[in-house]
């Protein structure tokens, strides 16, 4: 997977030079190798905002790579998305062919005979929040897990033999999914999860939710007027999760995946640790936060 990370409730795009070879001149149609010109800025282009040439530009990190985070809301709930890298709002980047999240670039009937790159909700990484397990079939030459993540590509995530059968850890954003293996070309349900739901073929897709419902309860403070939840799950948001006061304090609960997150209750515009919660961590900027470990 190249060009792009889901971190949270960001997208993260990048791009490395030392990633493309060629790359061509919108202009004049000419393919460019990347000695042929200096970069003097990269942006974002995509259908999520109509290719545009210049509103979505990159920050430089170093010589070689360009970064730039957007919230996932700004992509809507399909996620259907294509995209590619502009340099100097006119030179387009070309994905190799060996990168496992590349479509063609078309437009109608209209075949550019180049590639885009592909977002897909999910991505293989070992750090990931949801491993997949299928214990048996050591015969098997093949398995791929494929699901609504991946807008059900019978390629994309091809899992890893072991002793035990096969396995794949990817990154999913909170939400729920159904899922299937394919193993040497043929379908199944994971037989080790119940959890799951007919399909249109008369059988059955496995299905996991990767978010848990999480209450916050803030203790006592009944004079106060107005409390909020703020943390690293809402960008540390001063407005968007207020608390509802009940008999015996301030309750709020929401979904999150799994992991660990800091936090803190805003009372009538003061910023508070959790007075009911020992576990607090600095977070790197001088604040002291409480620490809540979702599983």
């Amino acid at each position: 997977m190249k060009g792009y990370k889901i971190d949270g409730d960001y997208v993260v795009f990048t791009f490395d030079k030392r990633d493309y070879s060629k790359a061509t001149d919108e202009k004049t149609q000419k393919r460019l190798e990347f000695d042929d010109f200096d970069i003097r800025n990269v942006v974002v282009a995509g259908n999520f905002n109509s290719w545009s040439r210049d509103s979505w530009k990159m920050i430089k990190v170093n010589e070689n790579i360009y970064q730039l985070r957007k919230k996932l809301e700004d992509f809507g709930e399909n996620f259907n998305w294509e995209f590619k890298f502009v340099i100097n709002n006119r030179i387009w980047a070309e994905p190799d062919e060996k990168i496992s999240n590349i479509t063609p670039a078309k437009e109608g009937d209209k075949n550019y005979h180049t590639y885009n790159l592909k977002i897909y909700d999910a991505y293989p990484t070992e750090k990931g929040n949801a491993k997949f397990l299928l214990r048996g079939f050591k015969n098997a030459q093949k398995v791929v897990i494929s699901g609504s993540f991946n807008k059900w590509n019978e390629e994309l995530f091809e899992m890893k033999k072991t002793n035990e059968g096969w396995e794949l850890t990817l990154q999913l954003k909170p939400n729920t999914y159904e899922y299937r293996f394919i193993i040497d070309g043929n379908w199944i349900e994971d037989p080790h999860n119940p959890n799951k739901v007919p399909n249109e073929f008369g059988e059955y897709n496995s299905l996991i939710d990767i978010n848990t419902k999480v209450r916050f309860f803030l203790d006592g403070f009944k004079t106060a007027e107005k409390v909020i939840l703020a943390g690293s799950f809402n960008n540390w948001s001063e407005d968007s999760y207020e608390m509802q006061k009940v008999e015996d304090g301030w309750v709020f609960s929401t979904r999150l995946p799994y992991g660990k997150y800091h936090y803190k209750f805003i009372v009538d515009g003061e910023w508070k640790t959790d007075p009911s919660n020992p576990v607090l961590e600095f977070d790197g900027h001088g604040n002291i936060n409480s620490v809540k470990m979702v599983k």
